[in-house]
């Protein structure tokens, strides 16, 4: 059985009403990405981190999975498929994927801020005073900028056993995650499912990329009915 790789961003959750990273004036959900995304703003200000993904948290619980991510479900029926998502959310996994893996952490989850290794799921508002079991104090599982990926080496393994390669819904602007197709091998398809492609470099000297410029709750479909045919 083939093995797809999906390289998801935020483009794909959009259509379920999760807004994309950053709006055109360069805030994030009217916050500069410095005071909320950033190990120094935690540091500045750890109320106002809680908050904005409180309130992060509260809408994924309000949205669902769209045609995008049920498509990848069914790709499932004749491949094997391996999500690595830039997201935060869940929906990959609410739509029923089996494989998925979080380069940027999950807002459903928290970690201890002294004890990294502890992981809680958590689905209510976190707050100061919320400690792990040896007594930390509880933080978003997120990857903040200046911090490290984790997950990416085990990404970039996923990645070089690919044999077809799959981007949806991102601007292939944010790295390490843009990176991650320099690992795949180079002669196999590549499919690139945005409504506004930005195609890099290394993507534009690709002659087997196949660019559908769609949002993902179409786009998708039509990357499964040119697999069908082979």
């Amino acid at each position: 059985m083939k093995k797809i790789v999906v390289l998801t961003g935020a483009g794909i959750s959009a259509e379920s009403g999760i807004k994309t990273f950053r709006d055109a004036d360069g805030l994030w959900e009217n916050h500069r990405i410095e005071d909320v995304a950033t190990p120094d703003g935690w540091q500045k200000d750890p109320a106002l981190v809680l908050a904005f993904y409180n309130q992060r948290r509260r809408q994924l619980l309000e949205v669902t999975p769209n045609a995008g991510h049920l498509g990848l479900v069914e790709l499932e029926a004749h491949f094997e498929v391996q999500i690595i998502t830039q997201n935060v959310d869940d929906l990959h996994e609410r739509a029923g994927s089996s494989n998925v893996l979080h380069l940027h952490g999950e807002l459903r989850k928290v970690r201890s801020e002294t004890y990294p290794k502890l992981v809680y799921d958590w689905d209510h508002d976190l707050e100061i005073g919320d400690l792990c079991e040896r007594g930390g104090q509880l933080r978003p599982h997120i990857v903040w900028f200046g911090e490290a990926v984790p997950m990416l080496e085990p990404a970039s393994e996923i990645a070089y056993d690919a044999d077809i390669f799959l981007i949806i819904g991102t601007s292939l602007q944010v790295y390490p995650a843009a990176s991650l197709m320099s690992y795949a091998p180079p002669d196999i398809p590549y499919y690139y499912v945005d409504p506004n492609p930005q195609v890099n470099y290394a993507l534009g000297e690709m002659s087997n990329l196949h660019v559908i410029a769609e949002p993902a709750s179409t786009g998708v479909w039509r990357v499964i009915e040119r697999l069908r045919k082979g």
